[in-house]
């Protein structure tokens, strides 16, 4: 028995010693995760536990301020979160993450280290600070001139009277896609921002370019004598007047004086309201509606006498005029051949020496004096605005206006301006010409109109002139294809 006393206390000293070994073993061991990110500790969405604040931030680093990847269409461009003025908040997280380390007292950790007792996890979340004018500058300045496409405007088809298509373009969606990039810069795992890209519409094409399609459609007509056009949007204002013959090389300036023919007939209806009364007689309707519809000059004769003035009617109509401020159209004298002619009128016009059509000595005008009347009864006729209600003091109504504009539209002939618009637009127009008592041709074709479109209203006023002969079927197709360019400049699909 006294042999086994020793051997116990060797054995229950050797037990002592071992488990204070293991404890320090243990202890050591606890020190060291200790000194670590706690298990199950994640910063901004990153696992960093058993991670020392040195490697913790390193892989901090390697997730956030690594490259993002923009995908514009199918181009993928890589970018550093620092050029887009990404400020990642590290040491502020990691001070947070260190709390979670050193919040619990040393032995309870220990101890429940010692007995394997789960861990709680943690989440420290992100803090950044992100700098949306930089993304958009960056966008702005970097991206988008490399890869936006500019939208090609309608251009027009050289010769003729249509226009190639558009093609679209494309720009970024900045809101959208600012949003999008921060959210990738937010991302631990999805490090990826597709840009939000929107089609871009062509510009409508300019003035200009509808200047030089109709002067290349007059080129590359059989026409070889002088077109004046005179074009107003009446919405918009815009203007295109233009002389041109493509045999001058001199331009000849605008203004040149035309025989006026059945065109002189707008002045006359608007001289006939002047003086109407209602209830109009049904007779005087029906000789206007002959004067403007079946272009009579016995009725438009006629009714001058009666409502107007027997002798000297066409002088009166000719003050109406001139007291609106047009002073290039006049008429002179009645359209019954062999009528006399009542006075020599001298117009800026037809004082000209540039340029001579040998214009008619009882009727003259201009295409920006018809298209400005045609302007004047539009104004009159949709708000009662224009000059047509101060010339006359109120005797012209918008009602009358209106009247006008109805009697012009019913003047259906099928060529010159209304061959080129699509058959159900209404197109209030007079237009002229007349074969010439000197040889028998003719010289001069005109038609002036107020065109009615879906997506504009313009007044048209266009004179060709040819010293030899104006052949109708060249000039006809001449004016539809020029009207045609027109319509189709306001209408582009």
């Amino acid at each position: 028995m006294r042999r086994k006393v020793p051997i116990l206390s060797w054995v229950a000293m050797a037990l002592l010693l071992m488990a204070a070994i293991l404890s320090i073993f243990q202890l050591v061991r606890y020190s060291r995760v200790r000194a670590a990110f706690p298990r199950g500790l994640r910063v901004a969405g990153v696992p960093v536990g058993g991670l020392s604040y040195e490697a913790a931030a390193n892989r901090l680093v390697q997730v956030y301020l690594s490259p993002i990847n923009l995908i514009y269409n199918d181009a993928v461009i890589q970018v550093r979160p620092a050029v887009l003025g990404y400020d990642l908040k590290l040491d502020n997280m990691l001070a947070l993450a260190d709390r979670f380390r050193t919040a619990e007292p040393f032995w309870n950790g220990f101890w429940r280290y010692l007995w394997n007792r789960p861990i709680s996890e943690h989440e420290v979340p992100l803090q950044s600070i992100k700098d949306d004018d930089r993304v958009k500058s960056f966008l702005e300045n970097e991206i988008a001139p490399r890869y936006n496409e500019p939208a090609s405007p309608p251009m027009p088809i050289p010769g003729e009277a249509g226009f190639y298509s558009a093609s679209p373009g494309t720009n970024i969606d900045y809101a959208i896609s600012i949003q999008r990039i921060n959210d990738a810069l937010n991302s631990a795992t999805n490090r990826t921002a597709r840009l939000e890209i929107t089609p871009s519409r062509a510009q409508r094409p300019s003035l200009a370019m509808l200047d030089y399609m109709v002067k290349g459609i007059i080129d590359a007509s059989q026409f070889d004598g002088l077109v004046e056009f005179y074009m107003k949007n009446l919405k918009t204002g815009e203007v295109m007047n233009f002389t041109y013959s493509k045999l001058d090389i001199e331009p000849v300036p605008v203004g040149v004086a035309y025989s006026s023919w059945s065109t002189i007939k707008i002045p006359v209806l608007i001289s006939i309201f002047d003086r109407l009364q209602e209830p109009y007689s049904p007779e005087i309707l029906k000789l206007i509606e002959q004067m403007m519809d079946q272009s009579s000059n016995e009725s438009t004769d006629a009714l001058t006498k009666q409502v107007i003035e027997r002798n000297l009617g066409p002088l009166l109509v000719t003050e109406d005029i001139q007291k609106m401020g047009l002073v290039n159209t006049f008429w002179s004298g009645y359209f019954t051949p062999g009528a006399p002619l009542l006075q020599t009128i001298r117009t800026p016009a037809n004082q000209r020496a540039d340029y001579v059509t040998d214009p008619d000595r009882y009727a003259q005008t201009t295409p920006e004096d018809m298209g400005v009347l045609l302007e004047e009864i539009y104004y009159c006729s949709t708000n009662y605005g224009g000059s047509i209600p101060i010339v006359f003091g109120g005797s012209v109504t918008q009602a009358e206006c209106r009247l006008m504009i109805d009697y012009l539209s019913k003047n259906k002939i099928g060529v010159l301006i209304q061959a080129g618009v699509p058959e159900g637009t209404t197109v209030a127009h007079k237009h002229g010409w007349a074969y010439e008592y000197q040889d028998g041709y003719i010289h001069t074709i005109a038609d002036s109109a107020i065109v009615y479109t879906p997506s504009a209203e313009y007044v048209l006023s266009i004179f060709m002139y040819h010293p030899v002969q104006a052949i109708f079927p060249v000039v006809n197709e001449l004016f539809a294809n020029l009207s045609s360019a027109v319509y189709n400049y306001y209408n582009i699909n």
